[in-house]
């Protein structure tokens, strides 16, 4: 902008304002633009996840998301824009870190076991704190 602000006309102390508040945030502000496809707001953050939600509900036939989209949608939203992206080959697949894959294999089990718990206690309140204050004490 600061390149182009000659062109603005009466838009130049407005660009000039712009670029002086910017300029006091954090280097990595405007970091979607340096990627191809990348959302550039919530706007198209928020379509992505929903295109994602809409081919979940088609794929299982179901009206609603599943339950392991919120589990496991960061996984997921980043796996369905990458492949919209490009076409990954078994070569590709094969060059994942293993320690960075494990790391996220315990999260989402992690995650995983949080919402058993959950169901457990929505189902048998009684009976889940008895077995939680047996084990306590």
């Amino acid at each position: 902008m600061s390149q182009q602000k000659q062109k603005a006309g009466t838009l130049n102390t407005a660009i000039d304002n712009f670029i002086k508040t910017t300029h006091s945030y954090w280097s990595g502000l405007f970091h979607c633009y340096e990627i191809e496809d990348f959302p550039r707001t919530n706007n198209d953050l928020e379509h992505a996840f929903g295109m994602l939600r809409h081919h979940q509900r088609r794929c299982t036939g179901r009206k609603v998301a599943p339950s392991s989209l919120v589990i496991r949608g960061s996984v997921k939203l980043a796996c369905a824009i990458a492949t919209k992206l490009h076409s990954f080959t078994a070569s590709d697949l094969a060059q994942v870190d293993i320690v960075t894959w494990l790391d996220l294999r315990s999260q989402l089990q992690k995650h995983h076991k949080a919402r058993i718990e959950q169901y457990r206690f929505r189902r048998d309140p009684k009976a889940y704190l008895a077995n939680l204050e047996s084990r306590l004490l």
